[in-house]
């Protein structure tokens, strides 16, 4: 519901696009619920595989790491310019290729950057809603909490993400709502003092830092 409510103010007749790693899929189908409860027009969901992932980085060809799904991310613009609502889900392994070849990891992102980046660069803009969501995946889980059990790493991760996203309130969606506000509040007093610099001091701190002309502060939710 936050995710909906709050993340995303989903509209009714909205498109929603989600992109999810696989371990993730109990909070797809709640997401893809409450959307649909909430009007949806149509939810897809784009899994990744981190088993698929690395069979690549195993076993495919040198020329492989230079390509992208162009096609896939042409489609994604496209969503986005009708307006489609973008929800990503965080969950991967952070540590899924820190055993692979640096050279090729990095050909494969820089690929994927220019192919992503139309679709990319409508979500930065604003031109539609998007939030980022994060589950509690096994692999993310043992890398925080490696001297657990996986079901009590699960479990710790899960109740940091919960107190982090605020859904261990009663009332979750105010809860936001007031923190969104709050936020508003204060970089709004920011931008009407319209500071020169910011000064800190303490404990063997004595920092003034400069701020740029025109400067304007922003925080919390943003409106598409």
């Amino acid at each position: 519901q936050v995710a909906i409510k709050v993340g995303l103010q989903l509209q009714p007749g909205q498109d929603l696009l989600m992109t999810a790693p696989m371990p993730a899929a109990p909070l797809v189908r709640r997401i893809t619920e409450h959307a649909y409860k909430a009007g949806a027009g149509l939810v897809t969901t784009i899994y990744s595989d981190e088993e698929a992932t690395l069979a690549r980085y195993k076993h495919a060809s040198d020329a492989s790491f230079d390509k992208a799904a162009g096609w896939l991310y042409k489609g994604m613009a496209e969503a986005f310019k009708a307006n489609t609502a973008r929800l990503a889900i965080a969950g991967d392994n952070p540590m899924m290729l820190a055993g692979q070849d640096p050279e090729k990891v990095a050909r494969a992102n820089r690929a994927n950057s220019a192919a992503y980046r139309p679709a990319l660069e409508l979500i930065t803009g604003f031109d539609i809603n998007w939030n980022i969501v994060s589950y509690p995946s096994p692999a993310w889980a043992r890398q925080v909490f490696p001297d657990d059990s996986e079901d009590i790493a699960i479990g710790k991760l899960a109740d940091a993400i919960f107190k982090a996203s605020r859904v261990d309130s009663e009332d979750p969606i105010t809860a936001w709502k007031e923190h969104n506000a709050n936020l508003k509040k204060r970089w709004t007093w920011l931008n009407e003092k319209k500071f020169a610099s910011l000064h800190y001091s303490g404990p063997g701190t004595d920092l003034t830092i400069g701020l740029a002309d025109g400067h304007r502060w922003k925080g919390g939710a943003s409106e598409a």
